[in-house]
């Protein structure tokens, strides 16, 4: 470290790799708004925070299989905080936005742009936040894997899109947040995928299912059969090859 430099702390390297999850690896630059913007945040230069999400993409094994290096001296604290992040997505997410919410002085709820006026038998206010935050949480990093673009139709606009589950959040606890069972895709596609008139098969190639009538159908659902999906620039976050076989199998309808 050069002299006069401060070391970075375990919070500021969690609000850093939160940034990380949220960008596609080619922003990843001292001159994107939301570096300089976080720069500002934790008192430290667009270039050291550039810096270390760089460091984190060398940590990346999807980065890593393609080819892409990240800085080569990425530290111990570093690849723990790494870790903890990938291997937990119901606490770490949740934790960084907590972080991140102190520094720009604003509730995590005003932060992430969520009501939670209504609170259900059973479950406390600070459940219901955390909940909905890591939605959030989960549905920016989709987005910005598939670079806001529908995974099927190659739609390229934001408020049209959805962070789907491909195993229901209700079925898979462990997997709710993990973006390996998630796939941007457009409202319609969502609801298709989700009652089984469309699914992706393990080659990621569109199937439909047989059972849907063409000539009922307001939109060719069929024009896509057969089309190989859009895929996440890192393929840590290629969708989950054991939630599509269970999506083939238990809800596609032949």
């Amino acid at each position: 470290m050069k002299k006069g430099q401060k070391l970075w702390s375990r919070e500021e390297l969690i609000i850093a790799i939160n940034l990380y999850c949220k960008l596609p690896f080619g922003k990843l630059h001292r001159s994107n708004p939301q570096v300089i913007h976080l720069a500002e945040l934790i008192g430290r230069t667009p270039s050291s925070i550039a810096y270390k999400l760089v460091n984190f993409a060398s940590l990346d094994p999807s980065l890593q299989a393609r080819g892409i290096k990240g800085a080569s001296n990425a530290s111990k604290l570093e690849k723990n905080i790494w870790d903890e992040f990938y291997n937990n997505w119901e606490e770490l997410p949740f934790e960084s936005e907590k972080l991140l919410a102190e520094l720009e002085n604003k509730s995590i709820e005003e932060l992430n742009d969520i009501s939670t006026y209504e609170t259900p038998e059973g479950r406390t206010r600070e459940q219901i936040v955390k909940v909905r935050i890591n939605q959030s949480f989960f549905r920016s990093s989709i987005l910005a894997s598939y670079n806001n673009t529908c995974c099927i139709t190659g739609l390229k606009n934001s408020e049209l899109l959805i962070a789907g589950h491909i195993k229901p959040w209700s079925l898979d606890e462990k997997n709710r947040l993990n973006p390996r069972n998630g796939i941007a895709i457009n409202a319609l596609h969502d609801k298709a995928f989700d009652r089984g008139l469309i699914t992706i098969n393990s080659d990621f190639l569109v199937r439909i299912s047989p059972t849907i009538e063409e000539e009922n159908s307001s939109f060719p659902l069929s024009a896509f059969d057969g089309k190989q999906i859009l895929l996440p620039e890192k393929e840590e976050w290629f969708p989950s090859q054991e939630a599509l076989k269970w999506h083939n199998k238990e809800v596609f309808m032949l």
